[in-house]
């Protein structure tokens, strides 16, 4: 895995995820952002170990795209700054409870997917092959929560190409991050490169 492949796979998800977050500007209360791009490989365990747990929980959205080569993708966010999620997505913040509520659940899978269906469609066209996405699916917790929640659409013990994308987002005083993760099998990967290339 050269420098070269990583800055093509980088540049297309890049240019993707700028124009989808432009877009939630636009039509959402909050501005969003990209704020940083990487590209490494490892198995899920150590993808998620790139997330910053230290304030505690995270909350995970996923999405599976099912095909001959399937992939997915995540995006993990702070369950911490719900109230800015959802005031930037929403306009307005939910009650806060003790954990996170079905409402803000719900809130965050349709986030989720619209952030993860750019990604997942930048590779789907680049590559001209169709994908079933999966419905979003939802994991809360610590870090092997987290893990075991991808188990549902990943293989655990495999290595992946992946791509890992941060947002960010405000809205008045509020801000908050997140932090986007591409899963591609390396076949897949170096075939999306040969055609990007």
């Amino acid at each position: 895995m050269s420098t070269g492949e990583n800055l093509t796979l980088q540049r297309l998800l890049s240019l993707s995820l700028e124009r989808c977050l432009a877009k939630l500007s636009k039509i959402s209360a909050g501005t969003w952002q990209l704020s940083g791009l990487s590209s490494f490989q490892g198995s899920v365990e150590s993808v998620v170990g790139r997330y910053d747990f230290s304030g505690g929980d995270a909350a995970a959205v996923y999405v599976e795209m099912k095909g001959a080569n399937p992939f997915f993708s995540f995006i993990l966010f702070n369950p911490e700054d719900m109230d800015c999620i959802s005031k930037c997505f929403m306009g307005y913040s939910f009650p806060r409870g003790a954990g996170i509520s079905q409402a803000e659940e719900v809130m965050l899978q349709e986030l989720g997917n619209i952030i993860l269906n750019a990604l997942n469609n930048s590779v789907m066209n680049a590559l001209r092959l169709s994908y079933i996405p999966s419905v979003p699916g939802f994991a809360g917790g610590g870090r092997q929560a987290i893990v075991e929640g991808l188990g549902m659409v990943a293989d655990l013990k495999r290595n992946f190409r992946a791509v890992a994308v941060s947002l960010s987002m405000r809205s008045g005083e509020l801000s908050s991050s997140g932090k986007v993760f591409l899963l591609l099998p390396e076949e897949l990967a170096a075939e999306l490169e040969g055609m990007l290339s």
